[in-house]
Parts: C-alpha cells; structure tokens; sequence
C-alpha cells in the first residue's frame, strides 16, 4: 500500500514537473515570437519592431501545391496571372485554409490529427517564416492546437551550423536547455509533440527520401532520439515515422526543393499564395501610419502593371513601400518621376541607403564593387548566406555602411552564435551584383559575359540580367551617381547593344519566336531600359512581328504594347495560337 501511494505521489509530482517545463516552454515561445523586426535599412533607425498580431497579414494558403511547372521560377513577376490563376481555381478544387487547419483530418486525407507530416511551399519572400512564427505564437498563446503538449521549431539555416553528429535529445536542449530530464517522459507520448523546420531549400545537406537514399550506416540507428546521428537523418526519420512513431512535423520549402519531398511520407501538401486584390491594400494601409501615403503608393503601384505584379509576395511590398514612400512624403521628390519599372525602383532603394550612410565610408564606390562581386558569386552559386570568410575574401569590413546593405543574423552554433551575413532579399543580392557591372573601372568583354549568363541553363541569371539591362537607362542610374559617380559610357553602350543583339537574334528566330521564357525575357530586358530610340530601332527593323505559340501574360502584353507604341513601320502583328 505505501508503495502504491509513493507511486501515485511520483506520478503525481512527475506531471507538476512537465506542467511546469510546459508553461516555461509556452512563455519562452510567446517571447520570443510576439515581436516582429521590421527591416528599415533606408533610414537611420535601421529595424523597428512592431507587435507581431498587429502587423500580420493572412496569406491565402491552398490545400495543395500547383503544378511545380508553374512555381519553378519564383523571382519571376507573375502577379497577375497569380491573381487570376487563384479566382479561377480556388472557388472550384482548390481549398483555402488557415494555419489552424493545417493538422485537422479533413485535410489529412483520412490521416489522424496527429502523426502527420505537413509540407508548405512558397517563394522566396512569402511570407512562409512569418507563418511559422504566428503558428509558434497561437500554439504558446493557447489559440490553437491543444492536442499538441509541446512545439519544437527550428530553422535549417540554424542546422547547417551542426557539423557534427548529435541525437534529437541535444538538439532540443541546445536550443531549450530548460527541458533537462523531462525529455525522456516526453518520448513515451510523440502523439502530443509537433516538430517544425522551416527552409528545407537552404538546408546545406541533401536528404533522399527514397529507399536506396544513400550508402551509409543502416537509418535504424536513427530510430532512438537519443541515438547520435546526422542532422539529416534525424529529419529524414522524424518526417518518415521512424523515431518518434506519432509525432507530427511541418516542414516549409521554396518550390526549388519540392523535388526532395515527392517520395517522403507527407499527409498535407500546401501552398502559400501571398496576397491578392484586397489583401496587397491592405498591406500599405498596415505598413504605413499615414494613410494618405498608404493610399497614393498604393494607388502607384496598381496602376502600374510592372510594380503591381510584385505585389503577391510580402517582401515586394516591403521593397515597394521603403522605395515609394519617400516620393510621396517629401517634398523635394514630387516634382521627379515616380519610378516605372523595377530597376528605377531598386535604384532609388539602394540611393536612400547611400544618402543615409554613405558618409559614413571613404568610397562607398570600392565597396560597392567588392559586395557586388560577392553577391554576383552567391548569384552563380545560389548562396544567400555569406559568412566572416566571405568579407574577408572580398577584402569588406563589417561597417554601418555594409550593413545597410546586408543584414547580420545570429546563427545558433552547437556551442555558440556566430553571425553571418544576407541580403534583405535575393533581387537585392541580384541588383547589387548587377550594379558591380556598371561600377568596374575596366569594362573590358561585357558583352561575352552578358552571352554567357544568358545560357538558357542557367536561369538564375534572368532577374540579373534585367537588372543589368536596366541600369543602362540614364534615369535608372541618375540618382545614384551623385553618391557613386557617372558609370563608363563604354559599358552603357555595349550593354545597349547587347539587348539590341539578343531582341534581334530572338525576333529573327521565326520558327518559335517567343517560344519559351528565354525569348520573353527580350522583351524585360527592352522594357527596363526604357529607351526609346533602342526601342524604335528594334521594331521599326521588321514590317511584320511574329509571335505564333506565345502564352501571353498581361505583364508581357502590357511590354508588347509599349514597344509597338513607339513605333509606326509594323503592319503585321502575328499572334497566332497564343494564349494568356
């Protein structure tokens, strides 16, 4: 008998202890996510932080993924057909969810509210952390799933810092030391535990999800959260259901690495849209306390099919409001012209950092060239996050100045923080790299090396490329010349007649002229140049324009349309078989 109640008094004070870790951990959680940093590097306040219930805009969420065809190339502007792509869809087969719903069994085809793994795709800049972070912050705050006991959230980019083995155990109490012993009571009810990572894309090792995934050590030794292991296999074993049989995982991912994922055990698939029509507004209305400014940026970037396009995804409203707001707030910018296309638009992004900080450094030129340099080679190797080694490589010095230019994040090391480095956005890493073109003082082959980024298999070039098109317009490049000086007629002019050559060489291809994305993007290249005698001379070259077989998106007519207006001499426009 009194062993019986000593029993009952152990259990009894057993469970007072997981309680207490349980509060410890929701009140750990609730801090560290009730707070959004809202990046404002154009000004001297370079982060505000805003209430994350007070800044957050729902995203349309899709209980599926579209076919990856259509999401492949993300940096691309498709706003509109996104827009009309989703009201087409989304009323008839496609079903919006919330984040609440994302482990409810209507959409775990047949699946229990647990024991799932949830996979949730979007661009770059989507908005797909945020998410993870509002879903961290109802589950601390009590709002939404009470099934589970306890969350555990990590980042891929924090894993890749893990160069060693380590088992599930040391990887929750790294991040959560104040777990202790109670993780071993926690193992006897995976039912009650959801595992989130977030960013598979960025994550440095390949995780194969099929049967003959790799030739190493038997994946059973990963079947025990207190077996030392890979990272990977850890994943690897928590999505599959081999450790933790029960638990649930929500693992998040750009398009580009959806592939990793077409033969894992996932119950959910879903998509994240961004915003469409009323939610773009209501973004402005949030992002600026004056809502005159709200409105008339707004009112811009609507009528502006370019800039509009950009709108479907949080961080181009970001770009959009930090680069907009200063026209339609001082008073010595309402007199110049509100920018047109995307590269008049970083270029007055990237004018305000200069005019903010660019005293602050002898030659803001050098280093200019230097970071474009390094970003041009994350651009090639599709790295976004730069570390000490990249600086010192590159000859940059972390200053005010850089880091108005590149964020700085903590990056949770196995036995410390290290800091490392990324641009606020991949365009921004691209404009930059770009910009180094028309900055170097030895222009030298520009053309042979336009061609070579150019390959239609390299497509990560293709923002790039525009960006470089762009900044060979005078009104692209006028604002940061005051900072940087005049950049060399010689690049200007070969850069010009790079684009004449490629929008010559695709028009005369009549076979598929326009046939894929590599001849549309001809006509973005002309387009950001805005230059009108380039503009005339290309059209006014043929009598008769072919497009035959072309899917037209309003963006691409909407170029179309600017060109031919330029000119007088075409008598046939021939659109045959195309489609929007």
């Amino acid at each position: 008998m009194k062993l019986g109640l000593k029993t009952t008094y152990d259990e009894r004070k057993t469970m007072e202890y997981r309680r207490d870790v349980q509060q410890k951990h929701k009140e750990t959680l609730r801090v560290q996510t009730e707070t959004l940093r809202v990046n404002t590097i154009l000004i001297k306040e370079k982060v505000k932080i805003f209430q994350l219930v007070d800044r957050y805009a729902e995203l349309t969420i899709i209980s599926t993924v579209r076919d990856r065809i259509l999401v492949e190339h993300e940096l691309l502007a498709r706003g509109r057909p996104h827009e009309e792509w989703r009201e087409k869809h989304l009323r008839r087969e496609l079903e919006k969810i919330r984040t609440d719903q994302l482990y409810q069994s209507s959409f775990s085809w047949g699946k229990s509210e647990s024991g799932s793994s949830t996979a949730v795709s979007g661009d770059l800049g989507i908005g797909k952390t945020t998410m993870v972070q509002k879903i961290v912050y109802d589950w601390a705050t009590g709002k939404i799933y009470p099934h589970f006991q306890f969350v555990f959230s990590f980042k891929f980019r924090d894993l890749n810092t893990i160069d060693c083995r380590i088992n599930l155990r040391n990887l929750i109490l790294d991040q959560y030391p104040y777990f202790g012993n109670v993780l071993g009571e926690l193992w006897e009810n995976p039912e009650g535990l959801l595992f989130i990572f977030d960013g598979l894309d960025e994550f440095k090792d390949r995780i194969d999800f099929a049967d003959n995934r790799r030739n190493t050590e038997p994946l059973s030794m990963c079947t025990d959260p207190e077996c030392w292991c890979e990272v990977s296999d850890i994943v690897y074993s928590l999505i599959q259901h081999k450790m933790l049989p029960g638990c649930s995982v929500l693992v998040t991912s750009r398009p580009t690495a959806l592939n990793l994922l077409e033969k894992a055990e996932i119950s959910v698939w879903a998509e994240i849209l961004g915003f469409v029509g009323d939610e773009r507004k209501e973004y402005f209305n949030r992002y600026f306390e004056d809502q005159t400014v709200a409105t008339a940026v707004f009112k811009h970037v609507e009528e502006n099919e370019i800039l509009y396009t950009m709108c479907y995804n949080p961080s181009y409203c970001w770009i959009l409001g930090l680069s907009l707001g200063p026209f339609f707030t001082q008073s010595d910018r309402k007199q110049q012209r509100v920018p047109k296309t995307i590269t008049q638009l970083y270029s007055y992004y990237i004018y305000n950092i200069l005019k903010n900080h660019g005293r602050e450094i002898q030659s803001p030129r050098d280093v200019l060239l230097k970071l474009g340099e390094m970003a041009f080679t994350g651009v090639s190797e599709k790295k976004i996050v730069f570390r000490n080694g990249d600086l010192i490589k590159y000859n940059l010095q972390s200053s005010q100045f850089l880091s108005g230019f590149l964020m700085e994040l903590l990056e949770r090391d196995v036995s410390a923080q290290s800091v490392v480095y990324t641009f606020p956005h991949l365009t921004i890493q691209e404009f930059v790299a770009a910009l180094a073109q028309f900055l170097t003082p030895d222009p030298g082959e520009i053309q042979k090396f336009l061609t070579k980024t150019h390959n239609k298999k390299a497509r990560q070039f293709e923002i790039f490329l525009r960006f470089v098109a762009g900044l060979s317009s005078s009104q692209s490049a006028q604002p940061m010349e005051k900072i940087l000086g005049r950049s060399l007629h010689q690049t200007t002019r070969q850069v010009i007649d790079w684009v004449k050559e490629r929008f010559q060489e695709e028009i005369g291809n009549t076979a598929n002229a326009f046939g894929n994305r590599w001849h549309l993007n001809t006509l973005h290249y002309l387009f950001e140049t805005q230059n009108i005698a380039l503009t005339r001379s290309i059209f006014e070259s043929s009598k008769t324009l072919r497009l035959r077989g072309l899917q037209l998106t309003q963006v691409e007519c909407a170029l179309l349309s600017d060109g031919i207006g330029f000119c007088d001499t075409i008598n046939e426009l021939d659109i045959a078989f195309c489609g929007m």
